[in-house]
């Protein structure tokens, strides 16, 4: 989750939130029926951050529809990516796979994930369109408190998955 969106501070700083918002509970939620729990509890969170920073309800609203479909494309990214690694696990279990379908599959997976963070790059800056610099701030600043709560003693030691 977090390869889809390194180097983009905004949506990294939403990436870390939705992934630590369950982290005490990720091993459990990765599979089957929880996994929507775990993406639904990142968004509740998101969404009561928003509340509390945005001072406009409409322009709050639309920022939180934008936050949502960020959270529905690093959904989407994850599962394709974990599809991908599905197929090299099978692809590798066939002593007769040859390189190049490896290398088919490793490529679709950096194109996806690169139209994934182009996607995530793209919904970031309407959000901070939609918001004064102080807002912004204050929600970075907040993601970040927010975030650290759940990475223990070291920073960015733990990534939510």
């Amino acid at each position: 989750m977090n390869r889809t969106v390194s180097g983009f501070f905004g949506a990294l700083a939403l990436v870390t939130l939705v992934g630590c918002s369950s982290h005490h509970h990720h091993h459990g939620m990765m599979g089957g029926g929880n996994s929507d729990a775990y993406w639904q509890k990142g968004q509740q969170d998101m969404e009561g951050l928003i509340n509390r920073t945005v001072q406009d309800p409409e322009k709050a609203k639309q920022v939180n529809m934008l936050a949502g479909e960020i959270i529905k494309e690093l959904k989407e990214s994850r599962e394709r990516e974990r599809a991908y690694h599905r197929q090299l696990y099978t692809l590798n279990a066939s002593y007769d796979a040859e390189a190049s379908e490896f290398s088919k599959i490793i490529n679709e997976a950096n194109i996806q994930r690169m139209q994934s963070s182009a996607s995530v790059l793209s919904l970031r800056f309407k959000m901070k369109n939609l918001m004064t610099a102080d807002e912004w701030k204050a929600l970075s600043d907040r993601m970040i408190s927010y975030s650290s709560r759940y990475q223990g003693g070291s920073a960015g030691a733990k990534t939510g998955y």
